[in-house]
């Protein structure tokens, strides 16, 4: 029978950068018992996203942070809204560049993820925050 269920988790950030969710969502998905379904993963936030990345190596996460540094630059004169700080539409480009939602396949009772692959949530802003990361799942 087809079932569903919903959760929120708060995750808290300290400043830019990767932070690993995929204990919590890997934890909630085995307690719904649904063991067979589509895993969505959602952030309610427009200068936070979410990524599917390598999960192995540290490196990764800080040249992913680095590249994304250079690539959307922290310069106000460049972007007319100013008015929450100079870092915040440059989270709003890194997000629009990034993902708020993620798809993933549920088997016997775990998000199908790949050996080396870890969900995580991308703080974009400098200044510590709760980010809300909707959990839906559908399935039997």
């Amino acid at each position: 029978m087809l079932r569903q269920d919903q959760c929120t988790l708060e995750i808290k950030t300290g400043t830019q950068g990767l932070t690993e969710i995929t204990d919590q969502v890997q934890s909630w998905v085995a307690s719904t018992g649904i063991a067979r379904g589509q895993l969505t993963v959602f952030v309610r936030h427009t200068s936070a996203s979410l990524t599917i990345q390598e999960n192995a190596d540290p490196d990764v996460r800080l040249d992913l942070e680095t590249f994304f540094g250079r690539l959307v630059q922290e310069n106000p004169s460049l972007y007319r809204h100013t008015c929450e700080g100079p870092d915040d539409m440059p989270a709003h480009i890194k997000s629009a560049l990034t993902d708020v939602s993620l798809t993933i396949p549920v088997a016997d009772g775990f998000a199908l993820l790949g050996t080396w692959q870890g969900i995580y949530l991308f703080e974009h802003r400098h200044a510590p925050h709760r980010r809300n990361v909707i959990l839906h799942l559908i399935g039997e």
